[in-house]
């Protein structure tokens, strides 16, 4: 996380800071981004970035926790979510708030999609944190009946974040189309497809 030194800066600086480091990792991997890139673009000497931060991952969970803070305020002052909302009604409610965010800020969207194909340490981790708080969702609707006990929650979870995944990069220009075909396949994973024996 950043030093006290960042916090000192100006907003003005602070944002070419976030700016050029969104703008790098949001065009690559972490393992691929280039922290002299984000100095680069940023327009600081190299001396200055270590003032503020330690290392490349460093500045990447502060992007990260910038975003998330960001995420959180805006889900938290809408008011059309059903507190009672099952996992799969509260992953579509998600993913439109995370395209509306990402239609004012399209670095955000690149920068989730990137993460979930990188397999560097630090994006591994934020993955399963973010996969857990679903998989948690998952089990909370076992408990609640709308959801079958014998279930494997995190294969729901990884089903549907690689069909999403797959779909975005098919559809992203057309996100209509995407949240569509999204909300077609978790309808197929919520019902499933085989028909009764009965």
């Amino acid at each position: 996380m950043p030093k006290a030194t960042f916090y000192n800066l100006s907003d003005e600086k602070k944002d070419r800071i976030f700016d050029a480091a969104m703008q790098e990792f949001s065009a690559r991997s972490f393992g691929e981004a280039s922290l002299n890139q984000i100095i680069k673009n940023a327009g600081i000497p190299k001396g200055s970035f270590y003032q503020y931060f330690d290392n490349k991952e460093d500045i990447y969970l502060y992007m990260i926790e910038v975003i998330s803070k960001e995420k959180s305020e805006i889900l938290s002052q809408v008011k059309g979510m059903d507190p009672d909302a099952d996992v799969f009604e509260v992953i579509m409610y998600s993913t439109r708030e995370a395209l509306e965010q990402g239609s004012e800020k399209p670095g955000y969207v690149e920068l989730g999609m990137r993460m979930e194909l990188d397999n560097s340490e630090i994006t591994m981790k934020i993955r399963e944190s973010s996969t857990d708080k679903f998989v948690k969702m998952v089990e909370r609707d076992k408990k609640r009946g709308l959801i079958k006990p014998d279930v494997d929650s995190e294969l729901v979870i990884n089903m549907i974040s690689t069909f999403s995944l797959n779909e975005y990069y098919r559809n992203r220009s057309d996100k209509e189309k995407y949240l569509k075909n999204l909300g077609d396949a978790i309808k197929v994973i919520k019902e499933g497809i085989a028909l009764s024996k009965d």
